[in-house]
C-alpha cells in the first residue's frame, strides 16, 4: 500500500484507495531480499511468527527542504522507508552506483568509458571497476561479511533493498510521470538484491586503502612462466629500480583539495551552560555514490536517529540521537601495507613462505563488454589473491616494482577483515550517553579511516579520537622484515610498511586488546576528552588541542610534531580560540549555536590574512615579464608583460574573505596556488615549530630568489583572470557557484590549500567556466551544529548540494539556495516538531 497525506484536508478518494489496495496485493516481495527473502511475502524476521500483516510498512513524513523522517515499527521496516526514500530522491545515482559494486558498468556503457563521477575509487575506465569490484568484492567474502552481522542490521538490510526495489517497481509502471527522466527507462534501473546492498556496505570500507590501487589490483596480470630464474636476474632489480624514478599514487580520500573535513567538538566550559556544542561539516562529493544523504529514522522504544549516510547504505554515519552527536574527519593513519613477494623459481604464481612454496588463488573473471556497434563481447582476466590479500601491479609506479618472474606484491587493507564497521555504526546510532558511545568505539575498533569527534548529553566535555582499525607493525618488527624494493616504496609511500612476505615473522602483529588480527589494540590508538575544545581538520591525531598535544602512539597514525598542519588546521583552531577568547569580533566568549553558526561560514582566507601585504610588497612595484605558468607545467614562447598595478589594487581593497560578496578573492587563489608550489624552506623566514604549529611557518622571504619566484606567480595569476573574462573585482559569487534550476546559485569558501576553512572547492580552472560545483567538485556537504538543551535536542544543519539529484525535483536546489544565503535549517527532531512542520507530507507505504 502507498499513499500520502499533506498537511490540511486533503481525503483519499474510493478510487486512490482501491489502487493502493491493488498495488499491495501485487507488490510481492519486491526481488529485494536476496538469501534473506526468498519470495514474495517470506515473513520479516522481525515480525513475531504466525502474527498477520504486511512484511513491510514505514511511514515517511517529510518537511522542509524535502528532509524524511522515516518511522517503522522495527528495523527492516525502517530500512523499508529509508530505501524507498533515498530511491525517490537519487535513483539515477543510485542504479548508476549499484552497477560499480557489481561490476557490471562494462555491459552498459561499455568499457573504456570512465565513471562520470567521482568517488572514493576516483574515475576509473569501466572496465578496471569491472574487474576490481568482481575480484575484491567478491561472492565468498560478501557471504562472511553479512555471516558477521547482527539480526537486526541484517533485516535493515533487507528492508532497504525492498524499499529500493518498490520505487523501482513504481517508477518502471510509470509513476511519479517527469521524474528522474534521465534514467527512468534505462534497461540498468533494475530491482537489487540484499547481497547488492551489502556489497555497496562493504566497499565503502577501502577508502583509505583498496580504492586508491584500483586500476593496479585489476590489471595485476600474473606473467607466464619462463622456467627457472637465475639469482643474478633477482639483483637486477636494484639496479633497474635505481634507474627508475617511483611515481605516487593519488589518493582520492585526503589526498588532494576539497576531500577532508572540518569538527570541533566544545564542552561546557566553552558554551557556558549545562550542554556541549558539535560542530560537524565532512568536505566531501557533491555527486556520485558517496554524496550524503540527510534523513531521520526512528523506531519507537529502538532507535532515533537523524543525520546522513552514503547513498545505498542504511545505517547513519554522521549525525545525532536524543544524547549523543558526532563527526568524522578522514584520518592520516594508514590503514594497508604490501608484501614483497619472493617468487617460486619457474612459477610466477607461487610464492615462498617460511621456505614452502605456497599457491596463489586465482579468480577467472569474465565481464561483459558492449561494444560501439552495440553487441555485447566478453573479456576474461585471471587475477590472483594471496594470503595477505590481493596481488597489485606496481610497475606504473616503477618498473622495478612489477610483477616478474621473481617477484611480486601483494597489497593488504585491514578493513578487508573489518566486518564490524556497520555493527559499530548502528551501536552509536542507538548510543545512550558519551561514555557509551567510546566504550563502543573501543570495543569494536572498527571505524575504517576517519577520526572521531563527539559530545553527550549530561557530559561536560568532548571526545575525539582515531580509535579504528589499523595495521600493526611495530619499528622492531618493520626493521627486521624491511627490503631494498620495500625502502624505495616507503620512500615514497611514508608511514606505509612494506614488509618481506617470505617470512611469517613478518606478518601484521597483534596486541594483547586487539579486536582484529594484525591491528593495533585500542590501548594504543590515541584519544582525548576536553572540557574547552576538541577538533580535527584532517591533520593527524597530535593537535586535537593545541594546549595537549598527543604524542607517543605509533608513527603509522601520522606525524606528531614532525611536520607543518594545514593552514585550514591552524585557521581551525585560531576560530575555535578566538571565540573563546572573546577576539573574534562577535558576541561575548562561549561557543554558543548562534555564534559557532557565522563562524564556520565566516570564509576567512588565511594565507591572505598571513601573507597577502607581504607578497603585494614584493610584485607590485614595476610590470612583469611572465616567462611560464607553473600551474599548467608551460613555458611561454616568448615572455607575457602584464601590470599589476590594478590586480594590487583590488587585492588592497580585498577584506581577506570568501563571501558571496567579496572581491577580489579569485585573484589570491590563483596567486597563491602557484607561489605555495616552492618549497617551504625557500618561501617563509619563520619555519616550522612543533612549539609553536599554530603560527608558523610564517613571515615570506624577501630575497631576489624568492621574490622573482612569487612575481612570477602573480604575473601568471594574472593572465588566468585576464583569460577567464572574469574581471578583477568580480564578486565571489559571480565564479564560484552551483547551477539549480537553470540559474547561477553564488557560493561562498574555497579550497583548503588557500587557507579557507569554509570549503567550496571546484576542479574547474577559472578560465573554463569558472570555480563551478556542477561538475566534479568536493567541499562543504552535510553540516551539523548540535547542542542538547534540557529536554530536547537543538540541531541546525546544511546539505549544501541539496537532497535530491534529479532536476524535476523541487529538492535539487532548495537546500543550496538556503546555504548560498547563510539561512541554517532547524531539522524537526522530535515528534511535536516533525508534526509541527509547515511543509509536512505523509507517505505510507506497505508490502
Amino acid at each position: 500500500m502507498r499513499f500520502s497525506l499533506s498537511r490540511g484536508p486533503v481525503p483519499l478518494s474510493a478510487l486512490a484507495l482501491a489502487t493502493a489496495a491493488l498495488i499491495t496485493a501485487c507488490g510481492g516481495g519486491g526481488g529485494g531480499g536476496g538469501g534473506f527473502l526468498p519470495g514474495a511475502g517470506t515473513p520479516n524476521p522481525s515480525t513475531p511468527s504466525g502474527s498477520a500483516g504486511p512484511t513491510y510498512k514505514a511511514e515517511i513524513r517529510r518537511t522542509a527542504l524535502g528532509i524524511p523522517h522515516i518511522k517503522a515499527d522495527n528495523w527492516a521496516g525502517a530500512g523499508y522507508g529509508y530505501g524507498y526514500a533515498q530511491a525517490q530522491d537519487d535513483l539515477c545515482t543510485m542504479a548508476n552506483s549499484f552497477l560499480t559494486y557489481r561490476g557490471e558498468r562494462s555491459k552498459h556503457f561499455g568499457g573504456d568509458a570512465q565513471i562520470p563521477f567521482s568517488s572514493t575509487i576516483g574515475r576509473p575506465t569501466n572496465i578496471d571497476s569491472d574487474f576490481f569490484h568482481r575480484h575484491v568484492l567478491n561472492d565468498d567474502v560478501i557471504k562472511t561479511m553479512i555471516a558477521a552481522q547482527p539480526a537486526t542490521l541484517k533485516s535493515l538490510v533487507e528492508g532497504f533493498a525492498a524499499g529500493y526495489n518498490r520505487y523501482v517497481r513504481e517508477i518502471k509502471a510509470g509513476g511519479e510521470a517527469g521524474a528522474h527522466a534521465a534514467c527512468r527507462g534505462e534497461a540498468w534501473v533494475a530491482p537489487v538484491t540484499t547481497e547488492d546492498v551489502f556489497r555497496r556496505m562493504y566497499a565503502a570500507n577501502f577508502a583509505g586503502g583498496y580504492s586508491n590501487f584500483l586500476p593496479n589490483i585489476a590489471n595485476a596480470i600474473a606473467p607466464a612462466a619462463s622456467g627457472p630464474v637465475a639469482m643474478s636476474r633477482r639483483a637486477a632489480k636494484a639496479t633497474q629500480l635505481a634507474q627508475a624514478p617511483t611515481r605516487v599514487p593519488e589518493f582520492q580520500v585526503g589526498g588532494h583539495e576539497g576531500v577532508g573535513s572540518n569538527m570541533i567538538g566544545f564542552g561546557t566550559a566553552a558554551t557556558g551552560d549545562g550542554s556541549p556544542l558539535l560542530f560537524g561539516n565532512p568536505h566531501w562529493y557533491w555527486r556520485g555514490p558517496d554524496r550524503f544523504y540527510q534523513a531521520q529514522l526512528t523506531i519507537p522504544g529502538t532507535l532515533n536517529v537523524s543525520g546522513t549516510s552514503f547513498l545505498g547504505i542504511p545505517v547513519i554515519l554522521i549525525g545525532f540521537n536524543d544524547n549523543v552527536a558526532w563527526s568524522h574527519t578522514v584520518s592520516t593513519a594508514r590503514r594497508f601495507g604490501f608484501f614483497q613477494l619472493t617468487l617460486a623459481s619457474g612459477d610466477p604464481t607461487s610464492y615462498m613462505r617460511d621456505g614452502q612454496a605456497v599457491k596463489m588463488k586465482a579468480r577467472s573473471i569474465t565481464v561483459q563488454v558492449r561494444q560501439p556497434d552495440g553487441g555485447i563481447s566478453p573479456v576474461t582476466r585471471t587475477l590472483y589473491e594471496s594470503e595477505y590479500g590481493p596481488m597489485v601491479n606496481l610497475g606504473v609506479l616503477n618498473a622495478a616494482f612489477a610483477w616478474s618472474q621473481t617477484t611480486a606484491f601483494a597489497i593488504r587493507d585491514v578493513n578487508g577483515d573489518n566486518f564490524r564497521l556497520f555493527r559499530n555504526w548502528q551501536r552509536w546510532n542507538q548510543a545512550k550517553s558519551l561514555d557509551e558511545f567510546a566504550a563502543i568505539q573501543r570495543e569494536e575498533t572498527a571505524i575504517p579511516w576517519v577520526n572521531t569527534v563527539a559530545i553527550g548529553r549530561g557530559s561536560a566535555k568532548a571526545w575525539y579520537a582515531d580509535i579504528g582499525a589499523i595495521p600493526n607493525v611495530p619499528p622492531a618488527q618493520l626493521a627486521s622484515c624491511g627490503t631494498a624494493l620495500g625502502a624505495a616504496l616507503g620512500a615514497s609511500l611514508p608511514r606505509v610498511p612494506v614488509m618481506d612476505g617470505s617470512r611469517s615473522a613478518c606478518d601484521w602483529q597483534s596486541d594483547a586488546d586487539s579486536v582484529q588480527k594484525g591491528a593495533i589494540g585500542p590501548a594504543r590508538l590515541p584519544s582525548l576528552v576536553r572540557d574547552d575544545y576538541v577538533a580535527n581538520m584532517n591533520d593527524s591525531y597530535w593537535l586535537a588541542n593545541p594546549a595537549e598535544p598527543l604524542t607517543g602512539y605509533p608513527s603509522i597514525l601520522g606525524p606528531a610534531g614532525t611536520e607543518a598542519v594545514s593552514f585550514r588546521t591552524r585557521l581551525g583552531n585560531l576560530l575555535a580560540q578566538g571565540r573563546l577568547a572573546g577576539t573574534d569580533g562577535d558576541t561575548g566568549n562561549k561557543a554558543t549555536s548562534e555564534t559557532v553558526r557565522r563562524m564556520v561560514i565566516n570564509s576567512r582566507v588565511h594565507t591572505a590574512e598571513l601573507f597577502k601585504d607581504q607578497a603585494l610588497a614584493l610584485v607590485c612595484g614595476t610590470p612583469i615579464a611572465v616567462t611560464g605558468d607553473v600551474a599548467t607545467g608551460e613555458t611561454f614562447a616568448s615572455p607575457k608583460s602584464v601590470d599589476p598595478a590594478a590586480a594590487c589594487a583590488v587585492l588592497q581593497a580585498w577584506d581577506n574573505t570568501g563571501t558571496r560578496t567579496a572581491k577580489g578573492a579569485h585573484l589570491w587563489d590563483e596567486f597563491w596556488t602557484r607561489a605555495s608550489r616552492a618549497p617551504a624552506a625557500t618561501l617563509y623566514q619563520v619555519p616550522f615549530s612543533a612549539s609553536d604549529p599554530i603560527h608558523t611557518p610564517r613571515d615570506l622571504k624577501t630575497d631576489a630568489t624568492i621574490t622573482g619566484t612569487l612575481q612570477q606567480a602573480f604575473g601568471a595569476a594574472l593572465l588566468r583572470v585576464q583569460a577567464s573574462g572574469y574581471a578583477l573585482d568580480a564578486q565571489r559569487g559571480e565564479y564560484l557557484y552551483a547551477t539549480r534550476g537553470g540559474q547561477k546559485v553564488p557560493l561562498f569558501g574555497g579550497c583548503g590549500g588557500q587557507g579557507y576553512f569554509t570549503v567550496a572547492c571546484s576542479e574547474n580552472r577559472l578560465d573554463q567556466g569558472g570555480y563551478t560545483m556542477d561538475k566534479d567538485p568536493n567541499g562543504n556537504s552535510y553540516m551539523q551544529v548540535v547542542r542538547f538543551p534540557e529536554g530536547g535536542v537543538e540541531a541546525h544543519t546544511f546539505l549544501t548540494f541539496s537532497l535530491s539529484d534529479d532536476a524535476a525535483s523541487p529538492h535539487n536546489g532548495d537546500y543550496t539556495r538556503a546555504y548560498s544565503a547563510g539561512e541554517w535549517h532547524r531539522v524537526p527532531f522530535s515528534e511535536a516538531e516533525i508534526a509541527a512542520d509547515p511543509a509536512l507530507t505523509k507517505t505510507m507505504l506497505s508490502e
